[in-house]
């Protein structure tokens, strides 16, 4: 009793000490917090580039698809069609990026006469709603596959997958559960979504301050409460066994460089990894965009060829 009545009219000097002490832990913990979820907020929902071109005057003949995500809405991508009856690479856009910036890519890619799809997620582009970083990012892929293999033009059992961060991890996620994906290219790729919080952090120049990268994916975590039991990526990579996956390391950006190579060291065979100085695609330079384009299309001929399958 002596020691409560000490704690709550503290006279010695040791006791006033302790408890500012502990008043000032309290509140620097309930400013952390409040500011790690500020963050969060910002996290999930990114700042949208516009898409607002023009179809009907962009060459490559291509056609705008609506699809349903489950419980998620509509999307609307625009397809770009090339060898029929041949395969389809989709192009899954980084996390504050949007369709419109991978034009160049679905060019080179379609100029070798591939089908090619590209759409916004959700929270970016024309989409509302929040990103999970890429949790129901992959549910998305997952519908633009289905959509796509219905089609009577397409190969229903042939795709390809290109995606940069957000866009990575929604497409091997969906590639480890769809034996339909045959070759995939993952740009600065992360295991968990928790990962892409922390570089959020990072980059907004917070990451130095004690326990903020923690508060934020605890925060983060508390707004995918539904998805705590969902396993890091790397847990069924062996499920894509067979199935040629390129990695490609981004040294300029440490964190996911740094996650990519792990991605890579864990991935089965047959697997590639490319280092490259610069990465984001959207923002390099023609020299450097170009031998990007060059190394993506490349692999894709080589790992997933734009043939039509004989009938018999």
């Amino acid at each position: 009793m002596q020691i409560l009545h000490e704690f709550r009219y503290p006279t010695r000097w040791t006791t006033k000490i302790l408890m500012a002490l502990l008043a000032l832990a309290f509140f620097a913990v309930l400013a952390t917090t409040a500011i790690a979820g500020f963050l969060v907020y910002r996290i999930v929902k990114p700042q949208r580039t516009s898409s607002e071109i023009s179809m009907a005057s962009f060459p490559g003949r291509p056609e705008v698809l609506q699809f349903a995500v489950p419980g998620d809405g509509k999307r609307e991508g625009w397809f770009f069609p090339g060898l029929r009856g041949g395969p389809t690479i989709i192009l899954c856009h980084g996390y504050e990026s949007s369709r419109g910036e991978l034009l160049t890519l679905e060019s080179g890619l379609q100029d070798h006469q591939y089908n090619v799809f590209i759409f916004d997620f959700a929270a970016h582009g024309a989409n509302t709603g929040i990103s999970t970083l890429g949790y129901r990012e992959a549910d998305e892929v997952r519908a633009a596959v289905d959509l796509l293999a219905a089609r009577p033009d397409l190969d229903p059992t042939r795709f390809g997958l290109w995606g940069y961060n957000l866009g990575a991890y929604a497409a091997l996620r969906e590639a480890e559960n769809d034996k339909r994906v045959r070759a995939l290219v993952m740009d600065s790729v992360y295991d968990e979504p928790k990962q892409m919080v922390k570089v959020g952090v990072e980059r907004n120049g917070l990451g130095g301050f004690p326990l903020m990268v923690r508060a934020a994916e605890l925060s983060f975590g508390y707004l995918n409460y539904d998805r705590r039991d969902d396993p890091p990526l790397s847990r069924k990579l062996i499920t894509l066994a067979g199935v040629p996956t390129l990695f490609i390391q981004a040294m300029d950006d440490p964190e996911l460089a740094e996650t990519t190579r792990q991605m890579f060291l864990k991935a089965p065979e047959p697997r590639e990894q490319a280092i490259i100085a610069h990465g984001n695609f959207v923002s390099l330079g023609d020299e450097e965009k170009r031998a990007y384009e060059n190394r993506v299309v490349s692999f894709f001929l080589v790992r997933l060829p734009a043939f039509v399958k004989p009938v018999r």
